[in-house]
């Protein structure tokens, strides 16, 4: 029991963290992503300020995804709201398909080309369809399939998060090319996420208590 919930606290910690990292590079220190866009050498959006607002829209629902996910996963919240626990879901569920659908238009001016390109279309479709399976499991009744599809999706709210952990690092402390430090770190963060998931499963998930009739 207090396993998971130094494990929440420290989800909760990060995604905090994180959330208020994306505020402030996105909307305060380069609201124009004048940095971001100086990397993109193979192609560049041809609408540059649409790409923007896109691109905005994209990190504030990934951001409230990463919330109302968070907020989902606590013991009382469930207890003492039962139907906005649903509510909750559903919102996380419109929330990754709109980041989704956001990121579907961005993915082809990622910065690497076409590679790139597809490893985000490729995540995007496989974290949208373990959300809906989250979904479909808890309208079967099925609450321990419905917990373990919420993790995995739930991990992929920090897609962001490891990209840039990882291509920074490369970069940074390496001297690895930008472009292809963020090559590497997409590549490295989809395996990372399936690896955390699985261990929240099969490591923490078998601890929490009995579980609670919806």
């Amino acid at each position: 029991m207090v396993k998971n919930k130094r494990l929440y606290g420290l989800v909760i910690f990060v995604a905090f963290v994180f959330i208020n990292y994306v505020v402030y590079m996105y909307f305060f220190r380069d609201p124009d992503a004048s940095r971001f866009l100086s990397h993109k050498s193979v192609k560049r959006p041809p609408d540059v300020e649409l790409w923007l607002n896109v691109m905005r829209v994209h990190a504030i629902l990934a951001c409230v995804a990463m919330i109302v996910g968070i907020t989902n996963f606590s013991k009382r919240f469930l207890r003492s709201f039962p139907k906005w626990h649903r509510i909750n879901g559903y919102l996380y569920l419109i929330c990754v398909f709109f980041v989704v659908l956001s990121s579907g238009y961005m993915a082809p001016y990622s910065t690497g080309g076409k590679i790139n390109s597809v490893a985000f279309n490729l995540l995007s479709m496989v974290w949208f369809a373990m959300t809906v399976i989250a979904i479909i499991k808890i309208r079967k009744k099925q609450l321990d399939q419905h917990r373990k599809w919420n993790i995995r999706s739930y991990a992929f709210c920090f897609t962001n998060m490891f990209i840039h952990l990882y291509s920074s690092i490369l970069h940074y402390g390496f001297g690895v090319s930008y472009v292809e430090s963020y090559t590497i770190g997409i590549f490295a963060t989809i395996p990372t996420l399936f690896i955390l998931a699985e261990y929240v499963i099969k490591m923490v998930l078998p601890t929490a208590a009995k579980p609670l009739k919806l």
